[in-house]
């Protein structure tokens, strides 16, 4: 048995597609979507992510800016640029790009977000809002995985789900939302003991740990659908998903790949809510 490839870049394209359509009907009000990256430092992956998501809000017709602060810059320099774009008619969404430096608060920052432009859906209050059922803005990569889950007609009522890693990104989030569609869902964390007698009961497992390889046929139930969040560069320049691919579509039912599978459903994501902001925000013109 070899599984069902779940082609995470055909899939951002449709989604890409219906968010250029959404841009042209706000075009028609006269309102231009706007989404603000501010990046902090000179990160090589943060500054690849940020060039994407730029490179994608062009391609739909988003109007986006991208805010430089030097690595030294302090925490008041960027809390006064978050509250600046707070207050900024034009932005509809606002994304501070994480790890920020060591010596800024990440929790502060994203306090400091208007929840009504926090299109990454961290801020306190969209986290209490997913936790009671009626999030505001969904996290976009557990966003993109129920997107894919959907569109792959992959049933969560009754499922058993197993998630692995448990970060305020995509862990706890994907949990809440696959508890609302009805999956029975266990979170592992480093500390779960044997790992392998979870994931091998999972219907649905998601994998998101940043751990090159670290789950590979063995732990994967026959038929499963496998979600692989992570994305590493190995020692010999390859990119390397969380999961052991080769031996996975040897077991799994259905599977993402590493690149070209969660990845470009992050950014889509991130797309549809600039325009979900945008349409809230001009409700009533």
């Amino acid at each position: 048995m070899s599984a069902h490839i779940i082609d995470g870049k055909a899939l951002a394209a449709q989604t890409r597609t219906k968010v250029a359509e959404d841009v042209k009907q706000l075009a028609q009000r006269h309102i231009t979507p706007g989404l603000t990256v501010v990046l902090v430092g000179d990160d090589p992956a943060s500054q690849v992510y940020v060039k994407n998501k730029a490179a994608a809000c062009k391609k739909a017709g988003i109007h986006s800016d991208i805010i430089r602060l030097p690595a030294d810059a302090s925490q008041t320099q960027l809390l006064d640029t978050v509250k600046a774009l707070n207050q900024d008619p034009a932005v509809h969404g606002i994304l501070v790009q994480l790890p920020l430096p060591s010596h800024m608060d990440s929790a502060s920052v994203i306090a400091t977000i208007a929840p009504e432009k926090d299109v990454d859906g961290f801020h306190i209050n969209n986290v209490g809002r997913l936790m009671t059922g009626a999030p505001l803005f969904k996290p976009c990569t557990p966003y993109g995985i129920m997107t894919m889950l959907a569109a792959e007609n992959v049933t969560l009522w009754g499922a058993e789900a197993v998630i692995i890693g448990a970060s305020n990104i995509v862990g706890k989030p994907m949990a809440m939302l696959m508890l609302a569609e009805g999956a029975t869902v266990t979170l592992c964390n480093s500390k779960t003991r044997d790992l392998g007698a979870h994931t091998r009961r999972a219907d649905v497992l998601v994998v998101a740990t940043g751990r090159p390889g670290m789950v590979n046929g063995s732990m994967i139930k026959p038929g499963a659908v496998v979600i692989d969040v992570g994305i590493s560069r190995l020692d010999n320049g390859k990119l390397a998903g969380d999961v052991d691919f080769a031996s996975a579509k040897k077991v799994a039912g259905a599977i993402t790949p590493v690149p070209g599978g969660v990845g470009p459903m992050t950014i889509a994501m991130l797309l549809v809510n600039t325009i979900e902001a945008a349409q809230r925000q001009h409700s009533e013109t």
